[in-house]
């Protein structure tokens, strides 16, 4: 997943983090309040662990909720988690690596490599795939747990058409990172993560970073939690370990995520990469350089494996997060004020808890910023409110909402996944419907919600409520990509026979 910039960048990047510079008693303030800040998110269900450190000195390091619900392991700054995208840095630095032992250089193409490179990509370069660049798509490849051997990606890569020419603009694409992986281990003669280990992991005693190979009690990794809208619960959805694909086969994952690691030796990272311990200082100021805008605000650059930032303070940020959709992951550097935070969790409650790093560090920046802490997962809040009233109450759903998570609601797949599956699924009829119904008065201008209801309607027999549904879902269509007009069509046609 690609790093995010959050709604309140603008605060943010006015970093000036003079409250690291103050007395020890306005540093245990600090602390005191993250941890505030971080006890009452846990109660609404956040779990991770986070290490916030300055002139390298870890000045907050902690775990927070369950690595293991059913086993009582709690989260220690010690706890193993997927890092998502955060895992492209590390693969940029054996890149880089590759170059400092002469077996490569990053204005080398793709055909060098893979003599087999079709015409339109033969001069896509290490650098393009390296800053995105390169023109692939980011469809290109398939889900990251579905097994894909390394010559069927070579394939699919090499035959997928280009968004536009290498070098002329950036996306952001997954492909690009495991075209990087297998170049990695061409040149190398190595396997990917072999080759990460023995360069980096072990000479740092990074003992709890990985790929796929773990080498202690797995007791120690977090399991990833889920929330499941069908019967209201959360979910273990175990660890990384299980999903990804046996022998090789794991083409749609590797290079571009799920490494696994903590806090500790995360942190441990960022000082051998301040101290040139694995890179020299010139490969490192390849890998931080803000080669190209990642938007047209100019905002954010994207250099080797991270995003850069320019503060409105000229304070430089190097950044990247991750995500497999269960776990997420934060890492911030503030280059020139030497301070690292580092945030990982196995379960994403809503936008805010993608936030944490980001807000420790406007706490950092503004000794009155007090952040509200992470709500509840929406899901779980409409089920709260669910068992502790009836269908005729459901007006007051929006309100209840917009008190516990300070926004009213704007996802319209909210109402319309609990609804349906309460229908379609026999749990609880009228729920169902009358949340499809309150989701068409909410957002009354989106046919595909008006088509849904009318599929509600449809499986419990509600002939006339069903047509004037399935009718205003036509009404509402748009001028091309009706995805719910067939379907509206076709029930429409059945209900006027009967």
């Amino acid at each position: 997943m690609k790093h995010s910039v959050l709604q309140a960048i603008g605060l943010i990047l006015l970093f000036v983090v003079a409250a690291f510079g103050q007395t020890p008693a306005t540093k245990n303030k600090l602390e005191l309040k993250i941890d505030n800040y971080l006890i009452q998110s846990e109660n609404n269900g956040y779990s991770g662990s986070v290490l916030v450190a300055k002139k390298g000195k870890v000045i907050f390091s902690k775990g927070y909720g369950w690595a293991d619900k059913k086993l009582k392991i709690k989260n220690t700054p010690s706890t193993v988690f997927n890092i998502g995208s955060v895992t492209k840095q590390f693969t940029a630095a054996a890149i880089l690596k590759l170059m400092e032992d002469g077996k490569l250089d990053v204005s080398d193409k793709i055909e060098k490599f893979f003599p087999q490179s079709p015409i339109d990509k033969k001069n896509i370069t290490v650098h393009q795939l390296l800053v995105q660049t390169s023109g692939i798509s980011p469809s290109t490849g398939g889900f990251r747990y579905d097994p894909a051997k390394k010559e069927a990606f070579l394939k699919e890569f090499f035959t997928s058409k280009l968004m536009y020419a290498p070098g002329t603009k950036h996306t952001y694409a997954n492909a690009n990172y495991i075209m990087l992986a297998a170049i990695i281990e061409k040149v190398s003669q190595m396997d990917y993560e072999s080759f990460l280990r023995i360069n980096f992991w072990e000479p740092l005693q990074m003992n709890h970073t990985g790929y796929k190979g773990i080498g202690f009690n797995s007791e120690r990794i977090a399991h990833g939690y889920y929330y499941h809208y069908t019967t209201g619960q959360w979910k273990d959805w175990g660890i990384t370990q299980q999903y990804l694909p046996e022998n090789n086969d794991h083409w749609y994952s590797i290079g571009k995520g799920d490494i696994y690691s903590t806090v500790e030796d995360l942190y441990t990272w960022h000082l051998a990469l301040e101290k040139n311990t694995v890179l020299s200082a010139e490969s490192k100021k390849m890998m931080e350089y803000p080669y190209v805008s990642e938007n047209e605000s100019n905002s954010s650059f994207y250099g080797y494996g991270w995003a850069i930032f320019n503060s409105q303070n000229n304070s430089k940020i190097v950044a990247h997060n991750g995500s497999n959709g269960i776990y997420f992951a934060d890492f911030l550097r503030f280059v020139e004020d030497d301070m690292v935070i580092i945030a990982l969790s196995s379960s994403i409650l809503n936008p805010q808890s993608e936030n944490v790093a980001w807000e420790i560090a406007s706490m950092a920046a503004d000794k009155d910023y007090d952040p509200d802490p992470i709500p509840k997962n929406s899901y779980e809040l409409v089920f709260d409110f669910i068992r502790i009233n009836t269908p005729n109450q459901l007006s007051e759903l929006p309100g209840f909402i917009e008190k516990r998570t300070g926004a009213p609601i704007k996802e319209k797949a909210l109402l319309n996944r609990i609804g349906f599956k309460q229908v379609s699924e026999d749990l609880d009829i009228n729920w169902g419907i009358a949340l499809l119904k309150l989701n068409t008065e909410l957002f009354p201008e989106d046919g595909n919600l008006w088509d849904t209801l009318g599929e509600g309607y449809f499986l419990i027999n509600d002939t006339v409520n069903s047509l004037k549904s399935y009718k205003k879902a036509l009404e509402l269509k748009p001028e091309s990509n009706c995805y719910w007009c067939d379907n509206a069509t076709k029930r429409i046609e059945q209900l006027n026979k009967k």
